[in-house]
């Protein structure tokens, strides 16, 4: 087992292939070796999630004096991430069915619903965190890939099953930054919405239509 104390992604690439688990503690305190121990000896089921990506050691990343964002974050990076944004283990398992969203075509106004099943499938209790993500699916130009619109904790007992229930507007969630009309704005079109335990774990997904 590999425990790591960083404030930022590294290059962890030999721990990944060759240590059975890596915790990252990121930078936890006074009590964190409490923490650690907690989580090391099962007392505690850990639920964090990568609030970065993880790039793999081999990757060539833009300077990181260059404040364009292209090649970078889960928004932009088009490779494959060690870890991607979002990620993270517990000692139980989920799965995710039932997704349902209460409408197909929507005004730039309009609220969405979205509900999905979650199910705890393993032998013990533990968190699940559910992350929202809104795709354009034909943007006019290159814009971010997808972004993360919404997340929702869900605390299960083996076997149970929860919702998780998130709302969505277009005209807040489907934005992009006009640069023509120095201002946010909403293109007409589909988007996708994807729901899962990471930007890169996609579960399930469904198209709405802005008219």
């Amino acid at each position: 087992m590999l425990v790591l104390t960083t404030g930022s992604a590294l290059a962890i690439d030999w721990a990944k292939e060759h240590i059975a688990g890596i915790l990252l503690a990121w930078y936890p305190g006074q009590r964190g070796g409490d923490a650690v121990a907690d989580a090391l000896f099962g007392a505690v089921n850990p639920a964090g999630r990568l609030p970065v990506t993880f790039y793999q050691a081999w990757e060539k990343l833009p300077p990181f004096d260059d404040y364009n964002m292209k090649g970078r974050t889960y928004r932009y990076f088009e490779g494959e991430p060690l870890y991607p944004f979002g990620h993270g283990l517990s000692y139980t398992q989920f799965e995710y069915s039932g997704l349902q969203v209460d409408r197909a075509r929507v005004g730039n106004g309009d609220r969405i619903r979205v509900s999905v099943a979650v199910k705890n499938v393993g032998k013990r209790a533990g968190d699940e965190v559910v992350q929202l993500y809104v795709r354009e699916v034909a943007p006019p130009v290159r814009r971010a890939q997808k972004s993360l619109r919404g997340i929702q904790r869900l605390s299960l007992q083996p076997g149970e099953t929860r919702h998780a229930t998130f709302t969505l507007v277009p005209n807040e969630d489907f934005t992009h930054y006009d640069v023509e009309h120095k201002g946010y704005a909403v293109n007409k079109g589909n988007y996708e919405l994807q729901l899962g335990a990471s930007s890169d774990d996609i579960k399930v997904k469904s198209t709405v239509a802005v008219h």
